[in-house]
Formats: C-alpha cells, structure tokens, sequence
C-alpha cells in the first residue's frame, strides 16, 4: 500500500462486520464501509452501531464510510456518531450536488483529535457534475471527488458505457483544477467479468483516474495491475529523471522527445507508483 497514491478501495456493507473484518485484510489499499446503498432500511441502525465499534480503535488499514444522503435524518445521525471515532480516516458524502453540502458538513464534524476530517464527495446525478469545480473547490476539509455511475447513468439515461466519458473528464479536470488528487474510478459492477474489468480500467487511465473503487476482493489485483506503470514507462520515466538532473531546463532526451517541468513531475509519479512493485 502506498499512502501517497491509493489504487484501491474496497466498498463492504457496514452492516457485515464480520465482512468488514476480512475487507481489512484483502489488501485494499482503503476500505470503505457503506451505510448507504448497501445497507437494507431496517440495518440502518445496525450498521451505524457495529461501524462505530470497530472504529473505537484505528484498524489497520484507513477506513472510509460512505454516509447516508445528507438530506435525511440517518445522514445526521452517521455524522454525529462517526466523526469523533479514532478509527475513521474519512467520510465519504454521497449524491452531493452543491458545495453548500460540503460546506454544512465540513463545518458540522466533530473530529477526534482536533484538524479535519478528510471529505470526499461523490457526484451522481447531472446536477453534480454541473457543479464539479464549485463542489471541489468547497472547503479545505474536501479530499477528493469521484462519480457513482450507478445513479448517474440512470439520470442521464445512458445505455453505452462509453456515453459516460465526457463527465468522467469533467471530473478528472474538475479535481486537477482544484488541486486535489486525480479521481478514482467508480466500480465495476460484474465481479466475474476479469477481462471487462482489466479493459475498463485500462480506459480509465488513459482518460485520468488513478485507481478505482471495487465491490469484491478478487477485483483489486487486476486494478491495481492495470494502473501500475509497465517496465517500459518504468525505464522511460527513469530516462527522463536522469537527464533532468544532468541540465535544468527544458530539452530533449536522445530519442527526440522533448521533456520539461511538466514531464518531470510526471516522471516522478510514474516512478513512486513505481516502488509499489518493489
């Protein structure tokens, strides 16, 4: 796992702490606990209890929960309950369409040990994304933004996967230009489909995510296959890395290609994804 770069998260029902006990040991690099869709009505209460207990202590990986929708009273109840827990490392804000959201929550939270609790805020319907920048931008205490493209493709009416992709960018610039991290995928839904998975993720790179969120262990291997760099773009990003040391300053490697500030910063995240494979 790297802290710097997480390239999978692993959504469990909060209401299955047995479930959440093997999540944290499947080697995810986050956990995220679900109150919200996974969990049946009449589990709501349960799941926030048996959340809240194992989160009395810090587990041994970061332990995101995803609250219920904000505009219910089970949102607030999440909130109060989780925030103070020593064990949480984030929350994450379902359905958000405006940063006035982000804002109520970031202010709201109780955390633990003083400072703020990282925020990360999923957009799942077109309004959301329409508010991508504003929403991302909202308050200091937000992490990071992603899509549910569950809800979003029912929204927009999609049928095509491929019909996602321009709010995909939208939220890969959206968060660049806020300066937070690049975007995790949203999951994908068939668990035995290996290929439609290592294909989709392969996409999702090209287009500007890092990492993706999965619903089942056995998915997080092929994730974090498709998003490590390759032995070629390995010895690329080290070609890169030595010539900017040897002469400031834009210029071109030996090959032609022309490297400067940009392609150095890039060169370097190639490599500390890198030393994920030792």
């Amino acid at each position: 796992m790297t802290a710097e770069f997480p390239l999978t998260w692993l959504y469990v029902p909060g209401d299955h702490p047995d479930v959440v006990l093997k999540a944290l040991a499947s080697g995810a690099d986050v956990v995220l606990i679900d109150l919200e869709d996974a969990v049946a009505p009449d589990r709501k209460e349960y799941a926030r209890a048996a959340t809240a207990d194992l989160l009395s202590e810090p587990p041994p990986v970061p332990v995101h929960v995803r609250v219920n929708p904000l505009d219910s009273p089970l949102a607030e109840a999440d909130l109060k309950t989780l925030s103070p827990l020593r064990g949480l490392s984030g929350i994450r804000l379902p359905k958000v369409t405006s940063p006035d959201e982000v804002v109520r929550v970031a202010e709201g939270v109780t955390p633990a040990e003083g400072g703020a609790i990282p925020l990360f805020a999923l957009l799942e319907s077109a309004l959301g994304v329409e508010h991508a920048f504003a929403i991302a931008s909202a308050h200091r205490a937000l992490r990071g933004i992603s899509l549910g493209e569950a809800d979003l493709r029912a929204d927009l009416g999609v049928r095509e996967d491929a019909g996602l992709d321009w709010c995909r960018a939208r939220v890969i610039v959206a968060a660049r230009a806020a300066g937070l991290p690049p975007p995790a995928q949203s999951v994908y839904p068939d668990i035995r489909d290996v290929e439609g998975l290592a294909a989709s993720c392969a996409h999702g790179r090209t287009l500007g995510f890092l990492g993706r969120a999965a619903i089942h262990p056995r998915q997080l291997p092929i994730i974090e296959r498709a998003y490590l760099p390759t032995p070629a773009e390995i010895e690329s990003a080290e070609a890169v890395i030595k010539a900017a040391a040897g002469a400031p300053g834009a210029q071109a490697l030996p090959d032609g290609r022309f490297i400067d500030a940009a392609v150095v910063t890039g060169a370097h995240r190639t490599l500390a994804l890198a030393r994920r494979l030792g």
